[in-house]
């Protein structure tokens, strides 16, 4: 009898185990179709990342044109009447950009007597991925302007900017 109960109770412990068990399934169901997920997802981040390590010099060479046009992008909208701005950016800039620019970014301080701006630094922020990110300075005798500006590399145009305020070495405003 003693035997007995000790099999009966043994077979319930079992079998108590065997129902957690079995209700544990589904969850691990969704925990296997997740890390399968975050797998895929985590190849596929990492071919990009292979991708632009393997090539660099493409990178490198992408970064240098996008330089070059952000750089025309500042000369021309720097020297530029803003009444020009919608033909002399067009292909530079989104229309976004352009109409910022026509009412609030316009570098100079007097609208009528434009200065010549010099654009002595343009400083990448950061040079990996399709927007690329840059410091611009327009420099003129009588003040300096920087801009915050981000160039979409797939889109080959500028997409945002903003005006920065200058402290320090490039602020020779009187």
């Amino acid at each position: 009898m003693k035997n007995s109960r000790l099999i009966i109770f043994a077979s319930l412990v079992l079998a108590g185990i065997l129902l957690v068990q079995f209700n544990q399934i589904p969850n691990l169901d969704k925990q296997l179709a997740q890390a399968n997920a975050d797998l895929k997802q985590t190849k596929l981040s990492h071919n990009k990342s292979e991708t632009i390590v393997s090539s660099p010099k493409s990178q490198q060479n992408q970064v240098s044109n996008s330089t070059k046009k952000v750089t025309s992008f500042v000369e021309t909208f720097s020297n530029q009447p803003t009444s020009t701005y919608p033909d002399t950016l067009k292909g530079l800039a989104s229309q976004k950009v352009i109409n910022e620019l026509t009412q609030t970014f316009a570098p100079s301080v007097t609208f009528s007597d434009k200065a010549h701006y010099d654009v002595p630094l343009i400083g990448l922020k950061n040079a990996w991925g399709s927007d690329l990110e840059y410091l611009a300075i327009a420099k003129s005798d009588a003040q300096s302007v920087a801009y915050s500006i981000i160039y979409d590399t797939d889109e080959k145009q500028v997409t945002n900017m903003s005006r920065l305020t200058l402290k320090g070495a490039f602020d020779n405003e009187k």
